[in-house]
């Protein structure tokens, strides 16, 4: 990690810790905490720091805005930074300038189309988009009539229907229906949403393998204070080997969602070789060790990490509910193999050799 990289991801933690410790949001009555919160993250310009300073953003590099996302997974982040992160950079690819304020970003799921008419509309239905309720704005990938399209929409042109996530939370489909843009532009040469898709699955890669880091460490303490028997659940060797097993899954998950993450930062550009394999293996592992990350953190803890008091099920809602934005890893699991056979057994080795 760069200095710079440090002290990002350490302002991130700080605000955190002070404005959405996870005990303090679980029990809070109201969402009083969130506007602070907020206005924290933007104005030491985490929110849009893969965008310009021309552009109004902080110009932030990719790698600096990859710690953001881990500290954000870490706090099972219950404002939309990483949806504006990935919103604010989808506009950068063409050169539209963000606005003030949360966002989100259309579409998140590979079989989702959205298209640009050649009346300059938008239409289209996108699935499972979160806080596109607090979000003004949804920075959107469509299909325009010569390529590949970025627009940058008010989120009320869209018909929003609610549905109930996994973590409790609202969750969004956004129909446009001859919807009119704020501002549109070509995405660039060789943009398209297998771009957004590998772009938004490290994202969630990264966020996941920082929530399992912090699950992990909420079980060991949580082993360490618990007492069966007069002695605390830590001594007892089933209970090591699960928590020698989850840390196994985090590790794993760290691991490969940096390496995509490493990838990405050091890419020109992320049609460069072994990026699809890097961001489809991170997806396909992250998402095996939340599940079975959060099926182990819940057995240490027995009935208590269910309730609504306790913050365990913050976090393993949440990580559950990320396994299917941008593609889940079946999906990816499938598209990998394809591309590999399709590229023939001698392809294989010198690509995995070269990662």
């Amino acid at each position: 990690m760069s200095d710079s990289d440090s002290i990002v991801a350490e302002t991130a933690a700080r605000i955190f810790a002070d404005l959405a410790d996870p005990q303090t949001v679980n029990a809070a009555k109201d969402q009083a905490w969130k506007a602070p919160l907020w206005s924290a993250l933007e104005e030491n310009g985490l929110t849009l720091a893969w965008v310009p300073d021309d552009l109004g953003g902080t110009g932030a590099s990719l790698a600096d805005g990859f710690e953001v996302i881990s500290v954000a997974g870490r706090f099972a982040a219950p404002v939309p930074v990483m949806e504006t992160l990935l919103a604010g950079w989808l506009l950068t690819q063409g050169r539209i300038a963000s606005p003030a304020g949360m966002m989100t970003l259309a579409p998140m799921r590979p079989k989702d189309r959205i298209t640009l008419g050649g009346d300059g509309m938008l239409t289209g239905r996108a699935r499972g988009i979160p806080f596109a309720g607090d979000a003004a704005h949804v920075a959107v990938l469509a299909h325009g009539p010569k390529g590949a399209v970025v627009a940058l929409a008010e989120t009320k042109s869209a018909r929003i229907a609610e549905t109930r996530g996994i973590a409790g939370n609202t969750v969004f489909e956004l129909t446009f229906d001859k919807a009119k843009p704020l501002q549109v532009a070509d995405a660039p040469a060789g943009f398209s949403q297998e771009t957004l898709m590998l772009m938004g699955a490290t994202v969630r890669s990264l966020a996941s393998a920082g929530a399992l880091a912090a699950i992990l460490d909420i079980s060991v303490r949580y082993a360490g204070e618990r007492v069966a028997f007069e002695k605390t659940i830590s001594k007892f060797q089933a209970v090591q080997h699960n928590l020698a097993r989850l840390a196994g899954e985090s590790a794993a998950a760290s691991a490969v969602a940096t390496s995509a993450a490493d990838a990405i930062s050091s890419a020109v550009t992320l049609a460069a070789p072994g990026i699809y394999l890097e961001a489809a293996s991170a997806r396909i592992r992250t998402a095996e060790a939340a599940t079975e990350g959060s099926a182990i953190a819940h057995q240490v803890h027995g009935a208590i990490g269910y309730t609504k008091e306790h913050i365990l099920h913050r976090y393993t809602q949440r990580l559950l509910t990320w396994r299917d934005d941008f593609g889940n890893e079946s999906q990816w699991a499938v598209d990998l193999g394809t591309k590999v056979a399709a590229a023939g057994a001698d392809e294989l080795w010198p690509l995995v050799a070269s990662r």
